[in-house]
């Protein structure tokens, strides 16, 4: 019976470079909503080897994504800003405290047009809309929170932000708030119930990769003071202040991340390459990655500008 790679080799060349653009356009939009383009023969080669790498540090993460990009001769290249998938509205319950008020979202105080930045668009869904005025780039000090945000940007290999969003609640009953000391003692049982919870809809290896981490949040804790103490001074205790003008220059990973990355995996933690890394370092401001001309950027800036405090 022939392999699925042989099957693919033996495709006309349009065709794979289809299948290709689909795989990579689906698991990239989970990050970041960019629209993949086909690039010249000259420069397909390096790329390919850098988004398989950015997707396949941990192996736990994308051992199939790394054979898929090789299988597929990847010739595509990141060059636009497209919107997220329409999706129904749902309330948001904010990571932080609002700094947007409810009811106010798109608007500024003269009945115009807020700019924000250019993945954000009138068919993105309510929710993420939300999460980025509210919560995406916020300098976040508080362990439970931290581990919120790592669990949830460790999904990103399955779920777009939106469809991660609308389970945030569901999240944090299962997870008993994302304090590390209750979810390090969930026994089989509860890890089992979790896997059968279909608001959920986690399979059991994320779940217990989930349990698995908190058990390594005590221990950075005990070494570290705190596992906010153990992520901010990656950062110097002070957020990366990054000044794109275009999405494009916005990367999917970090010199930073990649730091981080390593550390994490040496200590025992999982799905924690460097790109999930780099969005968990912009959604818990670590790295305020805002356009310039986004109205949140100036206001993330203040919020960094804040000496460095430990919850």
């Amino acid at each position: 019976m022939p392999t699925r790679a042989s099957l693919i080799r033996s495709l006309p060349e349009k065709a794979k470079r289809k299948s290709g653009q689909s795989f990579l356009t689906k698991h990239f939009n989970k990050i970041y909503p960019f629209v993949l383009h086909r690039s010249n023969l000259s420069s397909s080669a390096s790329l390919s080897s850098s988004l398989s790498l950015s997707l396949s540090q941990n192996s736990n993460e994308s051992s199939a994504v790394s054979d898929l990009c090789s299988d597929r001769g990847v010739t595509f290249s990141i060059q636009t800003v497209a919107p997220l998938k329409v999706r129904k509205e749902v309330h948001l319950v904010p990571i932080l405290g609002k700094n947007v008020q409810h009811g106010q979202l798109g608007s500024d105080d003269h009945g115009g047009e807020l700019k924000r930045c250019n993945w954000i668009t009138k068919n993105s869904d309510k929710v993420y809309v939300q999460f980025h005025d509210e919560s995406w780039g916020v300098p976040v000090y508080e362990d439970s929170q931290l581990f919120e945000l790592l669990a949830m940007s460790a999904m990103l290999m399955d779920y777009n932000w939106t469809e991660i969003l609308k389970r945030k609640q569901v999240l944090r009953e299962v997870f008993c708030g994302f304090d590390a000391n209750k979810v390090a003692k969930m026994d089989e049982n509860l890890i089992l119930d979790s896997v059968s919870n279909k608001a959920l809809m986690l399979p059991e290896s994320r779940i217990r990769c989930i349990v698995d981490n908190a058990k390594c949040i005590l221990q950075v804790g005990r070494e570290c003071g705190s596992f906010s103490n153990y992520v901010w001074e990656f950062v110097s205790f002070k957020p990366i202040i990054n000044r794109y003008r275009h999405p494009r220059n916005v990367p999917l990973r970090s010199p930073k991340a990649e730091t981080m990355s390593k550390d994490l995996l040496r200590r025992g933690f999982r799905f924690v390459g460097p790109v999930i890394v780099h969005s968990f370092m912009q959604a818990a401001g670590l790295s305020i990655d805002h356009l310039v001309d986004c109205y949140r950027f100036s206001e993330c800036v203040k919020l960094s500008e804040r000496p460095w405090r430990h919850v």
